[in-house]
């Protein structure tokens, strides 16, 4: 395999950061999660804007520019003959000294990883997924905006670990106010009464790019969308249920809390959606 990292296009083995960087030390970075179909690199600008958007944010300065980034993304997937991936674009903060002080970075690094990736076995595409809701709070997005995709995934990680204690994938994460903000790694739809609902940014949710889809392909099936306040009483009572991230793509859920959701089988709103992202995946983005 090869990897991008800082100008080169090393193997797999010599891709190394230094203990030093902040992206290791504090989490001090942002990455986007970028999928390539049949050749096709999915909404490929969209990630960059949002990437540099979260690096505008924490005052990271991306050390290439959206044409070179684009172009870095497809070499990467041309140098390991890839078709198919789940590609990882990062930047940190790079090396600085043991101290907090961002400035003291003289240089970010920046790396491409071009790989596979299944987050769900395929089963559950068909089936749909049994979660649960999970203890951890997402964290206030007056503490740290949702938007910023940075490498600080510790919120999200203590909730993959309480799903798993539960034995499920897949886990609601309420905000400290107590309404649905997103999985640990997927935004979170319903469907009641013929009409897509989703939590909005404000409350704690990540502004996917394979969320904003869905709002597209709403348009597309004449579905009625929106965003509001969600209670897991929400969910409990909802028609169906789906999930969306560049790494789960639109997988169903049919089980919140050992409650059934709707007939407890994937609905048809939610099938229709699926099949529609499927299609859009295949020429919507960048070919390589």
């Amino acid at each position: 395999m090869k990897i991008y990292l800082d100008g080169k296009f090393v193997d797999s083995a010599e891709a190394k950061v230094s203990v030093f960087d902040h992206g290791l030390l504090y989490g001090d970075g942002v990455f986007e999660g970028i999928r390539l179909y049949s050749g096709n690199i999915f909404r490929l600008d969209e990630h960059l804007e949002r990437l540099e958007y979260s690096a505008k944010a924490i005052m990271l300065q991306i050390p290439l520019t959206r044409a070179e980034l684009s172009e870095v993304v497809c070499e990467t997937c041309r140098q390991n003959g890839l078709q198919d991936a789940y590609i990882r674009l990062v930047v940190t903060r790079g090396v600085g000294d043991l101290g907090l002080a961002p400035w003291l970075c003289p240089k970010p690094s920046l790396f491409v990883i071009a790989s596979k990736i299944s987050l769900y076995p395929p089963e559950h595409y068909e089936n749909g997924l049994a979660i649960v809701t999970v203890p951890t709070r997402r964290i206030n997005p007056a503490a740290l905006p949702p938007t910023i995709k940075s490498l600080n995934y510790m919120n999200n990680i203590l909730g993959k670990i309480e799903a798993r204690q539960f034995g499920a994938l897949e886990a609601i994460m309420l905000n400290d106010q107590g309404y649905v903000a997103e999985c640990t790694a997927d935004n979170v739809f319903i469907v009641h009464k013929g009409e897509i609902i989703t939590p909005s940014a404000s409350q704690g949710a990540l502004k996917g790019i394979t969320r904003s889809s869905i709002f597209s392909i709403a348009q597309e099936l004449k579905v009625p969308i929106r965003e509001c306040d969600m209670t897991r009483y929400d969910i409990w009572v909802a028609d169906e249920c789906f999930l969306t991230g560049s790494g789960a793509e639109v997988i169903p859920a049919v089980k919140l809390d050992g409650r059934e959701i709707g007939n407890g089988k994937p609905g048809p709103i939610t099938r229709s959606v699926l099949a529609a992202f499927r299609r859009r995946v295949l020429v919507e983005g960048t070919r390589i």
